[in-house]
């Protein structure tokens, strides 16, 4: 019988050895970057500055490959009936209240004419919305997916991607969360399970390499 290793990593190998390619049709997914996560007043703050230097990196390159890039962020209607159970468990989904300042995007990552907005009420990007309806009438396989956070909303939507026939190459350098443990852990099991997990200088190399149509 095969022994247990002490050692996280060793524990996964001829377990979780698999691997995802990069399709032919990607698409720039950027989970819930908002302001409730960049400013200090709010109950969610994750200090993430470093995080959207990232995104704004990565979200250049794509309009420059000329890819599609989808945002999502969460809006719930007053007295969040809409967000079911998930609105209790978590008080300080309050922000996103519709029309809160702390539900906005940050002035660097605004969505351009004909860029996607998916506004969701659960942690998924998928679960009650249109994006698997969107992806697919683009031809889109293969996801590259930022945003906040990592263990939440993120993992969510990789998982969900994953199950959706959407190949999930999540960004490391481009999600955050509010502690690194809870960030390092998450990042580890979707690599192991659910996606790849990449840096930004690969996802960066992967759209530049794109041909051009």
């Amino acid at each position: 019988m095969t022994q247990k290793s002490d050692d996280l990593a060793a524990n996964y190998v001829g377990a979780f050895d698999g691997r995802l390619s990069f399709g032919e049709r990607p698409a720039l997914l950027i989970v819930d970057f908002v302001m409730a996560y960049l400013d200090p007043s709010s109950p969610l703050y994750a200090a993430v500055e470093d995080v959207l230097a990232s995104n704004e990196r990565l979200l250049a390159t794509a309009r420059g490959a000329g890819i599609p890039v989808i945002f999502t962020k969460v809006v719930y209607e007053e007295g969040g009936a809409n967000g079911g159970l998930f609105y209790k468990k978590i008080p300080s989904l309050k922000v996103f209240l519709e029309g809160s300042p702390l539900g906005a995007f940050p002035p660097s990552l605004q969505p351009l004419k004909g860029e996607h907005i998916i506004s969701k009420q659960y942690a998924s990007a998928f679960f009650g919305t249109s994006l698997a309806t969107i992806l697919r009438s683009q031809g889109i396989d293969t996801l590259l997916i930022t945003g906040l956070s990592t263990s939440g909303c993120v993992r969510a939507t990789a998982l969900d991607a994953l199950q959706s026939g959407f190949a999930p190459f999540v960004v490391r350098d481009a999600c955050g969360d509010r502690h690194p443990a809870p960030h390092e852990a998450n990042l580890f099991d979707l690599q192991a399970k659910y996606a790849e997990v990449i840096s930004e200088r690969d996802a960066v190399g992967f759209l530049q390499a794109l041909p051009n149509e």
